[in-house]
């Protein structure tokens, strides 16, 4: 989220090439509605964006319940002190200036993913709206109602959930919870999926089929 397109197109060319699926915007309210549209898993944020400031920006991303768990990396041409300590407070989780080395930001990209992921890995019980995930007992519930899952489907779920808002494609899918190398044509995914939802119930909504690309579970208030 940058409102100067030759950092734009330099940042999002290195991503790409280090394999991240990458979406840009120019201004704030284009950057908010990116979000909404899709939750990523890490957003790098200009602090100084036409239409809405970065600081703004990130304001609101910390204040909604579906995307306040949302990695950020600023990256900006304020570099005093006063100004890091400001995006650092305002619930950046690093802060890097311009001018910047790509390769390091690749580096700070990866090693957030790392803590978050790390992070996510840690909760005991998983909550998306009406869905709980007690990960150590293996156990779901729907509204206070017991699912009962198979293994695979238990890391499915649990895996979609733990994504929440993110699209995962049928190759993430395969390769993180079947361990199968992703270039497996199967419709392994599709048939788990089917039998998740038809287990789910009433919440069977909470997963999304994105056409074309692969599932998202819904990110909903309430999720933790």
């Amino acid at each position: 989220m940058d409102d100067e397109p030759d950092i734009t197109a330099l940042v999002a060319y290195h991503l790409a090439k280090n394999g991240f699926r990458v979406s840009t915007a120019g201004t704030g309210p284009d950057a908010l509605r990116a979000v909404t549209e899709e939750l990523p898993s890490l957003i790098v944020l200009d602090r100084m964006l036409p239409g809405m400031s970065g600081d703004e920006v990130l304001s609101m991303i910390r204040s909604n319940a579906a995307s306040r768990e949302i990695p950020v990396l600023m990256l900006t041409a304020k570099r005093e002190e006063l100004d890091r300590i400001r995006g650092l407070a305002l619930g950046a989780d690093d802060y890097l200036t311009k001018p910047f080395s790509t390769q390091e930001l690749v580096l700070r990209v990866s090693a957030i993913l790392r803590r978050a992921r790390a992070a996510a890995v840690s909760a005991d019980v998983v909550v998306v709206g009406p869905l709980q995930i007690d990960r150590a007992h293996h156990r779901v519930t729907a509204s206070g109602r017991p699912i009962e899952l198979t293994a695979t489907e238990f890391r499915l779920l649990l895996t979609l959930a733990l994504r929440r808002g993110r699209v995962q494609n049928r190759a993430q899918l395969l390769e993180d919870v079947w361990e199968a190398a992703p270039d497996v044509q199967t419709r392994t995914v599709d048939m788990h999926v089917q039998r998740l939802r038809a287990k789910l119930g009433t919440e069977a909504d909470l997963i999304e089929t994105i056409r074309g690309f692969g599932y998202r579970m819904r990110a909903m208030n309430g999720s933790s």
